[in-house]
């Protein structure tokens, strides 16, 4: 399909579907999942990035088991608003995913869910580094999701 306004996104999926939220860093990929009525986002699984064909076959088989029907892809903006090289990078990566799935794609500015979610995992987990190292990247993929949700059912 193609990528598509945030306000537009509830519009393009079809009944039932969930949404699969993105934090994409350069060596790993975080993702979230959503239920189907968009009340609650779920970390799922943090992918080791490799090439993108291969991570894309990856992420087709983890959206065609889970019934998804939109990708939301947190958008690293500097703390100004403005696009860097990562938001860049970020861009081209749902162009090239777009070509390889029929689903929408929206953006959702993730300024700060890394640092939410390493907050959520001191102070309420009370997780030693090197644990949290391992999950922080899926938590900030449910928290650009959870966000986004809270947004769709607002507007």
């Amino acid at each position: 399909m193609a990528i598509v306004e945030t306000t537009e996104m509830r519009d393009a999926l079809a009944p039932r579907a969930r949404l699969l939220g993105f934090d994409l860093g350069t060596k790993t990929i975080g993702l979230a999942l959503s239920d189907s009525g968009f009340m609650v986002a779920s970390p799922i699984e943090t992918l080791r990035r490799t090439k993108f064909t291969p991570d894309a076959e990856k992420l087709r088989a983890i959206i065609t088991e889970n019934g998804v029907g939109g990708l939301v892809m947190g958008l690293p903006r500097n703390m100004d608003g403005s696009e860097g090289p990562r938001a860049q990078s970020t861009r081209a990566f749902a162009n090239n995913m777009a070509g390889k799935v029929e689903l929408p794609i929206t953006f959702w500015d993730e300024r700060l869910s890394t640092a939410e979610a390493e907050r959520v995992l001191i102070d309420q987990a009370d997780m030693n580094r090197k644990r949290r190292s391992e999950v922080i990247d899926k938590m900030a993929a449910s928290i650009i999701l959870q966000n986004f949700m809270d947004f769709m059912r607002n507007t």
